[in-house]
C-alpha cells in the first residue's frame, strides 16, 4: 500500500496505547497515532499528519467501541489537555500503566526478567489533587461548554461582570482554566475540575469573579503587558487548610488584598492567600518575590503522623492519600535499623526525610528549591526531629561535595524530577557506593535509563513497584529497590 495522504480517511482497529496515552493503529503496516483511541476500538480516522514512518489522525467516528471504553464524566474531556484517559475504565488504565513500566525497563533500560510487582491503584479516582495551577488568559471568541449551560434566554455579559443568573465564572474578558490539548495558545475556562475538591472549585469560581469584577488585566506573553498570570490552589487533605496563590507580572498588593477577605468569606478554611511575582517571560507559576495578602504564608498537611508546612513555592506530592501509601512503601524498602546514615536526594519539603529520620541515625536531604529547604527545616523543628540536615543546591553539585567531605551513607532514597538524574549526579551516586538505593520515579523512561546505568555501575535491581498517583492521566509513579552487588 502507498503511504496514505493527509486528509485521507481510514478505518482502523486500535491495538495498543503509546506513551502519553494515544491509541496506536495500523493500516497495511503504516502506523497511525490516534488521540482518544483505545485498544479494541474500530475507528474511522482522518489523517491530519503524515510522515514517512507514521501518521497522526483524529477520530471522525467510533464504528465499534472498545470494551474498555466508558463515558467520560467531565464536559471538557477531549479538549482539555489534562485527563486524557477518563474514557478508559479504571482497571484498564492500571493495566496500561503497569505495561508502560515493563516496556520502558525492557526497551530503554535493557532490563529483562525484572520483578515488576502488581500496580497499586488509587481508592479515590476523582477529587484527589491537593494542588492545581490554572492559567489566566484573555477570553477567546468561542467558549468551552459548561457543565450547566446558561438557561435559554439568558446571555453572557461582555463588560467583564457576572451574567444575571449565570453563577460564578460566567464572565467575558478573561478566563481562568487549563490549556487545550496540545495547544499552548488556547485556555479553556474551567468552572469545575473533577480532579480537585468542591472546596477548591469554589475558590476557583470566587477568584475568577473577583478578577473580572475588579477589571484586572491579563498578562500578554508577546507584549509583556498585563497583570494576572496564574492562579494556584492548594488544600491540606488531612488538615482542611486552603491556599490561593495569585501569580502576577508585577507587585499589586493593594489591587489583590481584598481577594483574601473574599476567599475567606467563601471558605473559612482559607488560611493562606499570597501573591507571587514573576516578571520574566517564562510561563511558569513561580515567583521571584512573594507578598502575603491574608492569613499565613503556608498551609499544613499531615502525613504518616507528622505535620508538614507547605508554602506556595514548595514541592509536595499532589495526591496526599496515595502519597501516604507511596511513603510507606519507600520507608519499608529502605530497610533501616536505626544505625544508618541516609541521603534523601531531591527531598522537597522533607516529607520522606522526616519519615526516614524516625528509623535512621542521620538523614541528609538535598533539594534545589530554597523555599522547600526552608519548609523542611521548619517541619523538622515542628515535629521535634533533630537528626536531619537539609542542604540547598543541585544534587549534581552537592552530593559530590558531601562525599569529598567524607559524608557517606549506607542507604539512598531519591525522588528526582521527570528528567531523572543528571549524569553527574548519577555518577556521584555510583561513586558513593551505598549498599541500598530506593528510587522513586514519576517517569518510566528516565527511570529505565537511570536503572540501567546503576545496574552497569554495580547494583542489582531487586524489584519495581508501580503506583498510580494520577488516575485518568497517562502519568505513572514507580518505586525501585537496588542492592549493591556483594554488599
Amino acid at each position: 500500500m502507498a503511504r496514505p495522504k493527509r486528509g485521507e480517511t481510514l478505518s482502523l482497529t486500535i491495538d495498543d496505547l503509546a506513551f502519553g496515552g494515544e491509541g496506536v493503529g495500523r493500516a497495511d503496516g503504516y502506523v497511525v497515532f490516534v488521540p482518544g483511541g483505545l485498544p479494541g476500538d474500530r475507528l474511522r480516522v482522518r489523517l491530519v499528519q503524515v510522515r514517512s514512518r507514521f501518521g497522526r489522525g483524529v477520530i471522525d467516528a467510533v464504528e465499534q467501541p472498545s470494551p474498555q471504553r466508558v463515558e467520560a464524566p467531565c464536559p471538557y474531556f477531549g479538549r482539555c489537555g489534562g485527563c486524557r484517559l477518563q474514557h478508559m475504565a479504571y482497571p484498564a488504565q492500571l493495566a496500561f500503566k503497569a505495561k508502560q513500566v515493563v516496556d520502558a525497563l525492557e526497551r530503554l533500560g535493557g532490563l529483562k526478567g525484572i520483578e515488576v510487582r502488581p500496580i497499586i491503584g488509587a481508592e479515590e479516582t476523582f477529587g484527589y489533587r491537593n494542588k492545581m495551577e490554572f492559567t489566566v488568559a484573555r477570553a477567546p471568541h468561542r467558549r468551552a461548554p459548561h457543565p450547566d449551560p446558561l438557561p435559554e434566554g439568558e446571555r453572557e455579559e461582555t463588560d467583564g461582570t457576572l451574567a444575571p443568573g449565570g453563577g460564578e465564572g460566567r464572565v467575558r474578558g478573561l478566563v481562568v482554566g487549563l490549556h487545550e490539548a496540545d495547544r499552548y495558545d488556547s485556555v479553556l475556562d474551567i468552572e469545575r475540575c473533577l480532579l480537585q475538591s468542591d472546596r477548591m472549585n469554589a475558590l476557583l469560581g470566587e477568584a475568577r469573579g473577583f478578577f473580572a469584577e475588579r477589571g484586572l488585566t491579563v498578562y500578554e506573553q508577546d507584549s509583556g503587558e498585563g497583570l494576572l498570570r496564574f492562579l494556584m490552589l492548594r488544600e491540606g487533605t488531612h488538615t482542611g487548610e486552603l491556599m490561593a496563590n495569585v501569580v502576577t507580572s508585577a507587585p499589586a498588593v493593594s489591587e489583590l488584598a481584598p481577594l483574601a477577605q473574599r476567599l475567606q468569606a467563601r471558605d473559612p478554611g482559607t488560611t493562606s492567600v499570597v501573591m507571587n511575582v514573576n516578571p520574566k517571560k517564562a510561563s511558569v507559576a513561580v515567583g521571584v518575590e512573594e507578598h502575603l495578602l491574608g492569613g499565613r504564608d503556608h498551609i499544613r498537611e499531615g502525613v504518616g503522623g507528622l505535620v508538614f508546612q507547605v508554602s506556595a513555592g514548595s514541592f509536595f506530592q499532589t495526591n496526599t492519600r496515595q502519597a501516604e501509601r507511596l511513603f510507606e512503601l519507600v520507608i519499608d524498602s529502605a530497610g533501616l535499623t536505626g544505625t544508618e546514615t541516609v541521603y534523601d536526594l531531591y527531598s522537597g519539603t522533607g516529607a520522606i526525610s522526616l519519615l526516614l529520620a524516625r528509623r535512621a541515625r542521620w538523614v541528609y536531604g538535598i533539594e534545589v528549591a530554597q523555599a522547600a529547604v526552608d519548609d523542611a527545616g521548619v517541619n523538622a523543628a515542628a515535629n521535634a526531629i533533630t537528626n536531619c540536615t537539609f542542604v540547598c543546591g543541585e544534587v549534581r553539585f552537592v552530593l559530590p561535595s558531601l562525599i569529598a567531605k567524607g559524608v557517606t551513607a549506607e542507604v539512598v532514597v531519591a525522588d528526582p524530577p521527570r528528567a531523572g538524574f543528571h549524569p553527574k549526579a548519577l555518577h556521584a551516586l555510583i561513586t558513593l557506593g551505598a549498599r541500598r538505593i530506593v528510587y522513586v520515579s514519576c517517569n518510566p523512561t528516565t527511570l529505565a535509563r537511570d536503572l540501567g546505568e546503576l545496574v552497569r555501575g554495580g547494583y542489582r535491581l531487586e524489584w519495581v513497584q508501580p503506583v498510580d498517583m494520577f488516575p485518568h492521566t497517562p502519568h505513572i509513579e514507580a518505586v525501585a529497590r537496588l542492592e549493591r552487588v556483594g554488599s
